[in-house]
């Protein structure tokens, strides 16, 4: 083994975990993750975190360690990922970084814009300003005052129009222009990096497959006992892939088989965007196109060895 370190990419659904672990066990390594929902500890169902018997098989980090009631950031993750990172070369594990959020790979090997800390009350007033109006109005106004970032984002994303209002606020410069400055890389030395890309036929039966053992597993109580704490979609929690379906029927709007049909569809539409996104900002990364668990880990195995 010739790496310091290994980087998994791949959609939703596609084995990642199930592999990071098998390296981890073959190569003497750590798994580390890098899914934005997987770090929220009451998520443990619907964000498919490895369970309790997987992580006594191989050290796991960065898993469930946040409350679901919390904003997580890109710069949090970040600076846990590295404490997760001296850890492992502390211990002389090969880090195995595993998940499916693009930017926490882009940051951790390129770095973070170094865009200025914002101010609580610019904050406070961007949220504000949204609740009051609305997204579509927020988003035209958005875009009125930073016409790249009101193209690149939808008037349903929340999150992402109150940090673009928040920046050029505080900055007046675009969260656009701050994204093309780079930081220092956390992660530097040699990486082997692949992204799995499996057979769109293939991944669409085992989301769908997938959600209903979610279901079975305990979903719904999961779903319930977030609304229990006070979660709403506001958060990034809320947003989770079927968090919405799924209160939505604990709510009395839809029935348990539309919430189902629902949530699959929108992790179908997710993993298209992630797949998109990987083939658009991981040109150099080794593609892994096999599907079945086997075929994956002995074609990563070779390039390993």
């Amino acid at each position: 083994m010739n790496f310091d370190a290994v980087l998994i990419a791949g959609p939703t659904a596609s084995g990642k975990s199930a592999l990071a672990l098998k390296l981890a066990r073959d190569f003497g390594g750590a798994v580390i993750n890098a899914d934005s929902m997987q770090v929220y500890r009451e998520l443990r169902i619907l964000s498919a975190r490895p369970d309790e018997g997987e992580r006594k098989l191989a050290p796991h980090h960065l898993y469930g360690f946040v409350s679901a009631l919390e904003t997580f950031s890109v710069g949090k993750w970040l600076e846990a990922a590295e404490r997760a990172l001296e850890d492992c070369r502390a211990k002389d594990l090969l880090p195995l970084v595993v998940g499916g959020t693009g930017l926490y790979f882009a940051a951790l090997t390129e770095g973070l814009s170094p865009i200025p800390e914002i101010h609580a009350a610019i904050r406070v007033d961007a949220r504000q300003r949204l609740a009051e109006i609305g997204n579509e109005r927020f988003h035209a106004e958005l875009s009125l005052r930073d016409p790249v970032m009101g193209e690149r984002l939808a008037p349903g994303d929340s999150q992402r129009l109150v940090r673009a209002w928040e920046v050029i606020e505080a900055t007046g410069q675009s969260l656009a222009e701050w994204q093309q400055l780079k930081g220092t890389p956390v992660l530097t030395g040699s990486l082997a990096r692949f992204v799995l890309k499996p057979d769109r036929a293939w991944l669409q039966a085992r989301i769908a497959t997938r959600f209903e053992a979610m279901i079975d597993a305990g979903a719904l109580e999961e779903v319930r006992a977030l609304k229990a704490q006070g979660l709403n979609n506001g958060l990034p929690a809320g947003r989770a892939l079927g968090v919405p379906q799924l209160s939505a029927f604990l709510d009395g709007n839809i029935s348990l088989e539309q919430a189902k049909a629902d949530a699959v569809a929108e992790t179908r539409r997710y993993a298209k965007r992630q797949i998109t996104w990987f083939r658009h900002q991981m040109r150099d990364w080794k593609i892994i196109e096999r599907s079945e668990p086997g075929e994956i880990a002995e074609a990563v195995g070779r390039e390993l060895d």
